[in-house]
Formats: C-alpha cells, sequence, structure tokens
C-alpha cells in the first residue's frame, strides 16, 4: 500500500516537470510576473520601480545586477535593524551561512518559506520523480535515507531569526512525514563533526538503509569510518542500498572511490543541483548526467556569458536567447528576496528542448593569471585522463598559479591527496598537461614552446591533508568545500603553511 500511494505520488510530481519541459518561455514569464507583484511594495521593488515593469526587457533595465556585496546593507535592515518588507513581502526568518569556499567569512541569504516550500522541497519531491521514472523497480522510499547534512547549529539572532547552513535549514522545516525516512534530526543537526560522525555510524549499522544524501567528500568519510568500525562491506550491512543524491561537488575526483567501496554494479549515483540559494538543477536520465533546470521553482533565470562578467554593466540573457555549447554565469530572481543575484556558478547547456546543462565552474573559482581560463570543467576532465592513464585515483585536489620568477615562466601548482598514487609522478603531470592542451587551446598555446606557462608542478599530499587543515579552521563537514582553482596562492599558502607547521 504505502509503495503504492508513493508511485502514484511521484507519478503526480513528474506532470509537473513535464508540463514546464513543454512550455519552458511561458513558466518562466508567469514567475517573473508573480515575483514583480509580490515583490512590488517591498523597499527594493520601491526603489527599482518594480510596478512599472511590463516585460523581461524593462526588469533588466530598471533592476541592476546585484553581488552579494550589494545585496548586504538591504540584509543589514532585516539582521540589524529588524525591519521586514525589504526584499520580499512575507517575513525573512532565515538566513542560510553559504560556505561554499574555505574563506573566514560568511554569506547570509535569505530563505523565505515560499522558497522552501515552493522551491527547494517541490524540486526535492520532482527529483525523486525523475528517479523513479528511470528506476521503475525502484523500493528506496521503502527504506531509510542517510542524510549528512551540515554541522552547523541552528542560530537564534534575535526576534525570531534564525541563522544556519542550508541544509540544515532544510531538515529543521522538512515534512514531518519527509522526515520518518531520513537520518533523525536530533543527529543531523548536531554542531559537532566528530560527534555527529559517531552518531550517525551508530544509527546507520543498525537500519535498513536504501538511499544516501549529502556532499560526495563528506559522506566518504563517514562510510570509511562505518566501513572501519564494522568491518563489513556495505553492500552486506545495506543489502538494499540503491541511490546516491549527491551535489555540492563534483563526483568526478570521487567516483572510483564510490565504486570500490559500494561494489554493487545496481548503485545508482544522481547528480543535483542544490545551493543556498535554490535548487537548480536534476540529472534527467541514468545515460548522462546532464542535469534538467528546473523551471518551475519561482526562480526566473538570467545568463550572463563568461567574456561579459567581469563587465561594469553585463548583458543578459533569457532562456529563449542562450545556445548549447557556451559557459554562462547564471543570475537569478527568487522568492526568498534575491533580486538579479549574480550566484556565482558557471553553467554549459548541451540541449534547449529540454534544457540541460553542466556545471562548469564558478565565476571566481577559475586560474587565468596568464591568459589561459582554465575553468573547473577543464581540470576535471584533464585530471580524470591523467587517473586513467596512470592508474591514479584522487580524494581531494587544490591548485593556483606559480607567478613569473627573473628567469622564468609562470606555471600552475596542483597539490593533490590521492587515494591511489599514480604509477609515476612525472607521467601523471605530463598526461595532466596534455589532458588540459586538449580541452582548453588558450593553456594550449600558452604552453607553446615554454614561453609564459610551464609545465604543471604537481605534489602528492599526505592522506587526511585536506581533511585536518579544514578542520584546524573549523570548516570540517556539511556543506564545506575545497576551492579546486584559484586565481592567486592565498588558499594553497595557507595549507602549505598549515602542513609545515604540523609535520
Amino acid at each position: 500500500m504505502i509503495a503504492s500511494i508513493f508511485r502514484k505520488f511521484l507519478d503526480y510530481k513528474f506532470k509537473e516537470i513535464d508540463l514546464f519541459i513543454q512550455k519552458p518561455y511561458l513558466t518562466q514569464e508567469k514567475i517573473l510576473r508573480y515575483l514583480l507583484e509580490s515583490g512590488r511594495n517591498t523597499l527594493i521593488g520601491q526603489q527599482f520601480d518594480f510596478s512599472s515593469i511590463k516585460s523581461k526587457d524593462d526588469f533588466r533595465k530598471n533592476v541592476p545586477i546585484f553581488h552579494y556585496e550589494d545585496l548586504r546593507p538591504y540584509l543589514d535592515k532585516i539582521i540589524v535593524d529588524k525591519q521586514q518588507n525589504i526584499l520580499w513581502n512575507k517575513p525573512v526568518q532565515w538566513f542560510a551561512m553559504s560556505s561554499g569556499t574555505t574563506e573566514d567569512k560568511s554569506k547570509y541569504i535569505p530563505v523565505t518559506k515560499e522558497s522552501l516550500t515552493q522551491g527547494h522541497y517541490r524540486c526535492g519531491e520532482q527529483m525523486l520523480s525523475i528517479y523513479a521514472r528511470s528506476n521503475p523497480d525502484t523500493k528506496f522510499f521503502l527504506g531509510k535515507t542517510l542524510v549528512l547534512g551540515g554541522s552547523k547549529q541552528i542560530n537564534n539572532i534575535g526576534d525570531g531569526i534564525f541563522t544556519g547552513d542550508i541544509s540544515a535549514i532544510l531538515i529543521k522545516n522538512l515534512y514531518f512525514w519527509a522526515k520518518l525516512s531520513r537520518t533523525p534530526e536530533s543527529i543531523s543537526l548536531m554542531p559537532d563533526w566528530e560527534t555527529k560522525l559517531q552518531a550517525l555510524t551508530d544509527y546507520a549499522v543498525k537500519k535498513d538503509v536504501r538511499a544516501f544524501m549529502g556532499v560526495p567528500s563528506w559522506l566518504l568519510v563517514l562510510l570509511k569510518k562505518i566501513k572501519a568500525e564494522t568491518g563489513k562491506e556495505l553492500t552486506d550491512l545495506w543489502p538494499n542500498l540503491e541511490v546516491f543524491f549527491h551535489g555540492g561537488v563534483s563526483f568526478t575526483p570521487f567516483e572510483e572511490q564510490y565504486r570500490k567501496i559500494i561494489a554493487k554494479q545496481s548503485m545508482n549515483y544522481w547528480e543535483t543541483y542544490n545551493a543556498s540559494e535554490g535548487f537548480f538543477g536534476v540529472q534527467l536520465s541514468k545515460e548522462s548526467k546532464d542535469m534538467l533546470l528546473m523551471l518551475d521553482s519561482n526562480i526566473y533565470y538570467e545568463f550572463i556569458p563568461i567574456t561579459e562578467v567581469d563587465s561594469a554593466n553585463p548583458q543578459t540573457l533569457t532562456l529563449e536567447e542562450v545556445e548549447t555549447g557556451e559557459n554562462y554565469a547564471i543570475v537569478i530572481s527568487t522568492n526568498g528576496g534575491l533580486w538579479r543575484y549574480m550566484i556565482g556558478d558557471t553553467i554549459e547547456f548541451t540541449s534547449t528542448y529540454p534544457f540541460l546543462f553542466k556545471i562548469t565552474g564558478r565565476t571566481k573559482n577559475f586560474i587565468n593569471a596568464f591568459g589561459e581560463e582554465i575553468i573547473i570543467d577543464n581540470a576535471e576532465r584533464a585530471l580524470a585522463e591523467a587517473c586513467a592513464l596512470t592508474g591514479a585515483v584522487i580524494s581531494e585536489y587544490t591548485a593556483a598559479p606559480v607567478y613569473f620568477g627573473d628567469n622564468s615562466a609562470g606555471a600552475h601548482e596542483w597539490l593533490i591527496e590521492f587515494e591511489v598514487e599514480p604509477d609515476s609522478m612525472d607521467s601523471f603531470a605530463r598526461a595532466l598537461d596534455d589532458g588540459l592542451k586538449k580541452v582548453n587551446s588558450d593553456y594550449e598555446a600558452k604552453r607553446s614552446y615554454n614561453l609564459s606557462l610551464m609545465a604543471p608542478q604537481v605534489y602528492s599530499l599526505p592522506k587526511g591533508s585536506f581533511y585536518e587543515w579544514l578542520k584546524s579552521i573549523n570548516k570540517a563537514g556539511g556543506q564545506n568545500k575545497i576551492p579546486r582553482l584559484s586565481n592567486n596562492r592565498d588558499y594553497v599558502e595557507r595549507l602549505i603553511t598549515f602542513l609545515k607547521d604540523n609535520k
């Protein structure tokens, strides 16, 4: 009976998906009208005269692109001055502490009841319906879902306003019926990472776990701990284990490790794109990792060609205007109170019917010190090729430029933590270099004759280095991520100093 009810619910949710796939432009036009109507009497709506906006072109003309620094004065009115009706016409009670990198300061992203129910939770239900449509024999909902959420506490900062990372906010506000199948809230919201790991281990080994949800890097830490403590294979502990819904970081560097630790041919790995600002994408089929852009979650999308990101007044494109094969920065307007907000991620559309895409990186997560324009997608593909050629398996990595010396050209320094070391570090470095040349013509040109860019410098770090570093700065667990590429040496120098001091 439970299975029958759940399948009917998922079939209903898939009809929602099919509707916006068939009518993407109309869906987005309706969302823009709803957002403007809801926001016209807010402080920001009056400031930019939302009432006069009649079209998407008016919207682009009247409202500037917002970065976090531009948004902060409005947030201070809510958080510090305790005002409402600033960014949205309903109370803003939650702020997601965004820690997408290991920077010391967190961003506070507004989260409303509407953005939770009509966005995050709606897309979560649609994610399950997409998965069930591709796996008609699924029975994951008959067991437990092990959720590894953020390790930050929910903090009350006065007058009913709370902060926490987005996973903690989602867990705290989740529908009661959804909580029944997940890791208990008392464990999920534990503030101490090490304590949580142990509690999750003790809980999980006694349950019929059939699905995982979380960030690949941190879940892997938990699974290794469970395997080490029990001395059992995970497939013996959880014979009905079926799927891992993952997001937050690229799965590519971790895929081989997961397939090794979960020795089950039928195990599914399902890509998602859920951030503090909204739920944007879900893998559409088993055949491809390309994600479907979620168009009916009351998020209005615009896109900036990557070549214009640093322009003073960049031209945005709407959904009708994007093309496949181009790199775009995402701009969103939401019922969480974000208006023409650049979230910092870049994507490339692989299809425009339906709208499928892949994440290519961050607007600030790249290396372009010498005109080479290396993005995350380039790095992931080149590293995967280098691993395939040398038998290596990567756990974590980061890279940064090495600047020109008196008698030398620049280079890229790669700090890599290997799960399995390559047959030869020199061979790995050459394969990485060759791989980057294949996927990036600018890099290939800069590498010509070693004139402006020397061969990459690759260093193997001891196992656990990144984890210990994150622990030392209180960034272990949850949504915290290693910045893969940096256009300066600030991060790698801090990491190198830490490793030297803790030999």
